[in-house]
């Protein structure tokens, strides 16, 4: 009971400093004023008790500045501080090291203005570009989540950055309509932090075709997009497949993307969908050839990134049967909660991984 009301306090007091945070980013002439005042409180403190209150208390509010106030009230401020931590330590009846401190404080205050003057460049004062990163993230994480689907089918879906990263360069958007459930998997070129932006661009323009244009039409609109841009290196491989949930039939296009994977409950075996198209971004008008399958009770397709199957050391064939072999494990269980087991024993290291696993149940 104490450690739960404890927690409940840390998270009341978190809650507390991040609304206070958000306020002042609002109200910056007073947050500056308030800052300022601390600022002459710990100096007045700090002269009438220097073995109490040190100078270096004079940090507190200039580390807090470079959370809240924009890039010149920052820089005034910063100017201010060293002044006064100039005068408090020349008015001391003791000798006290000034130049050193003022020049480590006048370090400290440069650091911080460094870091705000490439936020006051984006036009996002304080912690304000991280929380927009964030916002960005859970928008991208959102978008991957696949649609509840009828009785008889299970999807899932799991996802897994270079380094650990929050970012991805592989994404997924998915939609259902008329009992028509389509999925797109999208790697962006690179990796990590570098593909992430490039792939929150696409996600929301990818997500926005999704089922608003024909099944047949989504690689080439997605394609158009994508030569719009202008990107001279960077491209974007895709395997979309539409499943109709009244009779299991799908369909699977790949853009230059590893072929999809089928699983045949009646005879065990696994099998490649294998679907030819060029890389998105790189032809004007290319064709995608489609395959055409049926997904019976017991039946699975699975759709993965080459980060599943693909490294230095081995080659895409020879990834695709490895996947195979894991998943081959996860049959017994109905593949519930394969994606991410599938992710975490055979997703590369060092690139972005990422599967989605299309089931249709024995017993609906």
């Amino acid at each position: 009971m104490i450690r739960s009301g404890g927690r409940a306090v840390v998270r009341r007091v978190g809650r507390l400093v991040v609304a206070v945070v958000r306020r002042a980013r609002r109200l910056h002439p007073l947050a500056f004023f308030a800052l300022l005042s601390l600022t002459v409180v710990f100096a007045a403190a700090s002269a009438e008790w220097p073995r109490h209150v040190p100078a270096a208390a004079l940090v507190v509010p200039l580390v807090l500045a470079g959370l809240v106030l924009g890039f010149r009230q920052l820089v005034v401020l910063t100017l201010l501080t060293m002044a006064i931590a100039s005068f408090v330590l020349v008015s001391r009846a003791q000798p006290a090291p000034t130049t050193g401190f003022v020049l480590v404080l006048g370090a400290i205050g440069w650091i911080i203005i460094a870091g705000a003057k490439v936020r006051n460049q984006l036009g996002v004062p304080g912690t304000r570009g991280e929380s927009m990163l964030m916002e960005l993230r859970d928008t991208l994480t959102a978008q991957g989540e696949l649609p509840p689907l009828p009785t008889g089918w299970r999807a899932e879906v799991a996802i897994q950055s270079a380094g650990k990263s929050k970012f991805s360069g592989d994404f997924v958007v998915s939609t259902e309509r008329d009992n028509t459930l389509e999925v797109a998997l999208v790697d962006v070129s690179g990796k990590g932090v570098d593909a992430g932006t490039r792939a929150l661009l696409l996600s929301g323009a990818f997500g926005g075709l999704l089922g608003v244009v024909p099944v047949e039409d989504f690689l080439p609109a997605a394609n158009r997009y994508l030569r719009r841009q202008g990107w001279e290196d960077d491209f974007a491989t895709v395997v979309h497949v539409a499943v109709d949930l009244r009779t299991g039939g799908f369909c699977v296009r790949t853009a230059g993307h590893p072929p999809a994977i089928q699983f045949d409950a009646w005879s065990g075996r696994w099998g490649t969908r294998d679907a030819d198209g060029p890389l998105l971004g790189l032809m004007e008008a290319p064709d995608f050839t489609p395959n055409h399958g049926l997904l019976k009770p017991g039946d699975a397709l699975f759709l993965y990134s080459d980060g599943m199957v693909e490294t230095p050391r081995r080659d895409i064939g020879r990834g695709t049967d490895r996947l195979a072999g894991h998943a081959e494990r996860l049959v017994a269980q109905g593949f519930q909660g394969g994606a991410a087991m599938l992710v975490a024993a055979a997703g590369g290291p060092g690139d972005d991984s990422a599967i989605v696993i299309i089931h249709r149940l024995a017993h609906s």
